[in-house]
């Protein structure tokens, strides 16, 4: 019983990511067609046309899926601590010094083998 829900609302997934493509579609064609009409004009159509196929995105099953993993990500990032700005600062600090030390020593290196090379070519 449960296969024939399944396989319905893919059918009937399949038609509304065809209807999304030929928003997506209508939308390019659109703005090339009516590329001498004002900015302001396409962008608000294609804005139109953007949420109205991510509407029918959403009413699918993949989309319903996508919408839950970005609710969930949402709480997810709520339950991170943020560092304070001293904090944030100090370890800015440390990583520049870090990276500026190693590079001195690379180049070091670097000036040495090619000392060392220069001596034995001649």
């Amino acid at each position: 019983m449960e296969s024939k829900v399944v396989q319905s609302a893919s059918r009937f997934d399949a038609m509304k990511w065809l209807v999304v493509f030929v928003l997506v579609a209508v939308g390019v064609v659109g703005n090339q067609y009516f590329s001498a009409e004002s900015v302001l004009y396409r962008v608000l159509a294609l804005v139109g046309l953007g949420v109205v196929a991510a509407f029918v995105a959403l009413q699918t099953d993949r989309g319903r899926r996508f919408a839950t993993l970005l609710k969930e990500a949402r709480v997810e990032i709520r339950k991170v601590v943020w560092p304070t700005r001293p904090e944030l600062v100090q370890t800015t600090i440390i990583v520049v010094v870090f990276v500026l030390v190693l590079a001195l020593i690379l180049w070091g290196m670097d000036s040495l083998i090619s000392w060392l090379v220069a001596g034995f070519i001649g």
